[in-house]
Formats: C-alpha cells, structure tokens, sequence
C-alpha cells in the first residue's frame, strides 16, 4: 500500500483594498521610500479599512475565494485551522466562526499562534491530520491584521507590516506528493524581542497599559534580524541536506515575507539563484501568519505537478523551521 501524505488541492486569497505606500509613511514618521525600500524591500502593504472588521473578515474572503476556484463543497471539509497572531478575540475561537460563516458545518476548527511561523506550523498540524487517516479535508488560513496592533508613531514597525489572508486546502495523496519533511523549532528566549506586552495573563489591559502604548507590538530590530538570517537560513539548509537535494532539485523557496535581505540570506545559503525565490514582500509588507499563502497564491499559475518547494518562515516567539513539500497539480 502507498504511503498516505497530504498533499495541497487548493489555494485562495484576500487583501484589503487600501494601499498604504511609503510615501504616506513618509507623512506619520520620521523615514523615507529610499530607506525602507532598500532595508526591507517593502514598497507598499495594505491595510484593511472596514470598520469592525478583523481577521476573520479577511480569513472568511480568502477561505471563499478557495472554495470558489476548487469547486469545493464546504460541508465536506473536516477541520478549520486558522493560523493568527491577531485573532478577533482572545477567548472565543476565530477559527469556529470562520468555519460557521464559509458553511463548513461538519468541520471542527481552532486557532493556531506561533507568530509569522504559524502557518507554517499549520502545516504541521493540517498535514499530521491528513496523514493520520481520519480526515480528507483540512483546511488551513493564515491571515493577520497587523494593522490593528501596530503603532504608526513607531518608525521600527509600521514601515513593515500589513494585512492578508490566504488559504490552502490539504487532502490525501498515495503517488508521493505532498509534505515531504519537517524541521520545526522554537526557543522561547525570544519572548523578550518580539512581542506585545499587554493584553494577555501577565499584563491585562488597563487604563495604565493602554496610556503606555503597551498593546502595539514591540521589536528590538537589530536581534530579530540576526536570530531570523541565521535560523531560517540554516533550516532550509537542513532540510536540503536531510532530503539529498541539491538548488537543482529545488524549484521554488517559499519564504515568509518580513524582510528582502533575509530572504536573500536564506537563498544564498541554499544555493539557489533569485529566480527561484517567490517574492512579494514588495506588494504587502510583512502579512505575519498570511505570507506563506499569499505567495502560493500569486505563484500558483507558475507551478507545476511534482515541483519541489522549500518553504521556510522565522517569528516572534522565537519560532522557525522549514518545510518540504512537492506540488500537486497543475493550474489549468
């Protein structure tokens, strides 16, 4: 009998209309479209306007727009996974009412966070699912407003992050296609340079918090950016070397989207040239748990039947890894 893994069947995408620019930037800080174009590779991100809309507004768009392009029929999916660092509330799952409102009444659905790594852990967890027999659809989201926890009298982080969602559908797969392999990790060191200090069990809201602009992420730069070359590079290094591939076995790096000069980092370390590097960081920014989707999204019409990718990501937590996955179809 073939081994089962779980391969991706669907992709589907939403962001905001409003384009925020780096010249508009340019009117709320102290910076300019020549320094963050060329420190981050970011030329616009966008931001979603809608009032009392969060992030389950842009999960249920892109959840929709997969359904609509894989013809699928929502009561048949079995799990709903939204990976999030802003979920609408911090009790109730944004993942449940996702699912309720796509129509995926016989699904179950919780909520994933590992900062910018969490779909990529989805991918983990959607995969583990599919493997494991008992389920023929899984659904996993990334999607973030990073809009709505973000200081935009802060120079060090509103110049970088945006807001998305995207969506991909795993089923089962017996011709060895699908996830291949994973190296994940986590060192919980990194609570101290990327976070948000208020609003959860340690620190909860006050009148004190709010006034100290406790609830906006904070980032200590120069460390984020040196812990994120060195381990999502040598992740994907890794899971090259655990797989025997070669930068010619490898057709596409699918890197998460926080900075141009550690996607570079990453595929220098791979051997790989630019030309196989999925990019968009240009278009939205940093999206956290939605760049991993919004790539495949965008890329799609470029892949074919039986590519290798290498998907690699680095978050707040800290959080990284990379994993292996060959594509399952071609988009007609």
């Amino acid at each position: 009998m073939s081994k089962l893994t779980a391969a991706i069947t669907a992709v589907g995408a939403y962001v905001p209309d409003f384009i925020m620019t780096n010249k508009m930037l340019e009117e709320l800080v102290d910076t300019n479209d020549e320094w963050i174009t060329s420190r981050t590779g970011i030329k616009e991100r966008r931001i979603l306007k809608e009032e009392g809309a969060g992030t389950s507004f842009m999960a249920i768009r892109a959840a929709e727009d997969l359904i609509k392009k894989g013809n699928i029929d929502p009561k048949e999916i079995d799990l709903v996974l939204v990976g999030t660092a802003t979920p609408d509330t911090l009790v109730a799952s944004t993942a449940a009412y996702v699912a309720s409102e796509i129509g995926a009444t016989n699904a179950f659905a919780f909520d994933l966070l590992a900062a910018c790594s969490s779909f990529l852990f989805g991918m983990s967890t959607a995969a583990s699912f599919v493997a494991s027999g008992r389920y023929k659809k899984v659904l996993l989201i990334g999607a973030d407003k990073m809009s709505s926890i973000i200081d935009y009298t802060d120079r060090t982080t509103c110049i970088i992050f945006g807001d998305g969602a995207g969506a991909v559908l795993f089923e089962p797969n017996t011709d060895g296609l699908g996830v291949q392999d994973e190296y994940l990790r986590s060192d919980g060191v990194g609570r101290n340079f990327l976070n948000m200090n208020a609003g959860g069990s340690i620190m909860p809201a006050s009148e004190e918090t709010v006034k100290n602009k406790q609830h906006f992420i904070f980032q200590d730069g120069k460390t984020v950016f040196k812990f994120a070359v060195s381990n999502m590079a040598d992740a994907a290094a890794k899971i090259m070397e655990r797989n025997n591939l070669t930068d010619a076995d490898v057709n596409w790096l699918v890197p998460h989207q926080a900075n141009k000069r550690i996607i570079d980092a990453t595929a220098n370390r791979m051997g790989l040239d630019h030309d196989k590097v999925m990019m968009n960081i240009q278009k939205y920014g940093n999206t956290t748990s939605a760049t991993l989707p919004l790539l495949l999204n965008d890329y799609e019409g470029q892949l074919k039947k039986g590519d290798n990718l290498v998907f690699a990501a680095f978050g707040g937590g800290f959080t990284w890894g990379s994993i292996y996955l060959k594509w399952a179809y071609n988009n007609n």
